[in-house]
């Protein structure tokens, strides 16, 4: 089969092959043809060497979300059948509970074996039936990006009519928090540097936008937006420095949830601004199968449609990385079948 391996961190070390193996399911596990995949951040970072590195081997197959449909059932699976279109979950042993440390062992694109390939192995007890009213192409979208808020507003934050959330940026995880807090009937407060962006978010279902780079202080906006009281939740993709925005952003008993890196992985917080506001500060690292189960459903429910920004050939998957790196709107998709 045709595959892209990382051989090296750096992107001039990420190659396409032509005679990779087609791997072969072992017991509880499903063969995928892979009809496409989907770039998170966490992809970029990883080929550059600022994921994890100490966990990833090399000769990866990188990229953990994907989509396609079921080519080679292992030993004593009976949930699928050959043929049934499914998406992947990003860990494999996570199923329900509290997150325990060796679940990083076992994630889909690194560093275990991802969906840049024309077939890739999930086990049957994680991959997901695809939503009949999803292509491939928006259904690879979600494991990551889409069950990332989710596991956010809704496993920590129990976010529904009434409350305000605050997404930052344009973005896919941005893109889908607003999408989903809308379904939710929830106020959504969007941040983005681009006006043309912050307008298309509107229709996504954004009640009030912030451009930061006119208004820097987007924080003392987001108060005044709700009477000086602050939003339920932002959903911080930024992270670094910027985390302390988030905080004032937040009411009493607020949370920030930190989904992201993209100013830094370090940050330097005023604790009485945590303490005073007894704000939360919630990591989140995408969420277990059982919420991805109840996601799938809001999204069937609700006939939520994946914003996708670009669609690249599978030859072209350095363009794609490319692209992510310029700041779309929505996702980035890898066209593989």
């Amino acid at each position: 089969m045709r595959a892209w391996k990382l051989d090296n961190f750096g992107f001039e070390n990420l190659h396409l092959y032509d005679d990779v193996a087609v791997p072969v399911p072992g017991p509880g596990e499903i063969l995928v043809k892979v009809a496409a995949a989907a770039l998170n951040y966490r992809d970029k970072a990883l080929v550059e060497g600022i994921y994890a590195p100490e966990k990833m081997p090399k000769g990866l197959i990188p990229v953990a979300d994907f989509a396609g449909s079921v080519a080679a059932l292992g030993e004593g699976v009976t949930t699928f059948t050959v043929g049934d279109r499914v998406t992947s979950h990003f860990y494999l042993d996570w199923i329900d509970g509290p997150w325990r440390e060796a679940y990083t062992d076992r994630q889909t694109g690194g560093p275990l074996n991802g969906g840049l390939a024309e077939y890739a192995v999930l086990t049957a007890a994680t991959a997901m039936p695809t939503p009949a009213h999803l292509t491939d192409e928006e259904a690879a979208t979600l494991p990551i990006a889409a069950l990332t808020p989710w596991f956010a507003m809704r496993e920590y934050g129990n976010i529904g009519a009434g409350d305000t959330v605050l997404v930052q940026g344009t973005g896919g995880v941005s893109v889908f928090a607003t999408q989903i807090a809308a379904a939710l009937g929830a106020r959504v407060i969007a941040t983005s540097s681009s006006d043309d962006k912050l307008a298309r978010i509107r229709e996504l279902g954004a009640t009030d936008t912030i451009n930061y780079r006119t208004t820097p202080d987007w924080a003392t906006t987001a108060l005044d937006l709700t009477g000086g009281e602050g939003v339920d939740i932002v959903i911080d993709v930024v992270g670094g420095d910027g985390l302390a925005d988030s905080i004032r952003a937040v009411k009493g008993s607020g949370m920030v949830a930190v989904v992201g890196f993209l100013d830094g992985q370090a940050s330097a917080l005023d604790l009485m601004s945590v303490i005073w506001r007894q704000a939360r500060v919630q990591g989140i690292a995408v969420g277990h199968v059982r919420a991805f189960e109840r996601l799938l459903a809001f999204v069937d429910e609700h006939k939520i449609r994946p914003v996708i920004d670009s669609v690249f050939d599978f030859e072209d998957a350095r363009d794609a990385y490319a692209r992510l790196d310029k700041g779309p709107f929505g996702k980035i998709v890898i066209k593989i079948a």
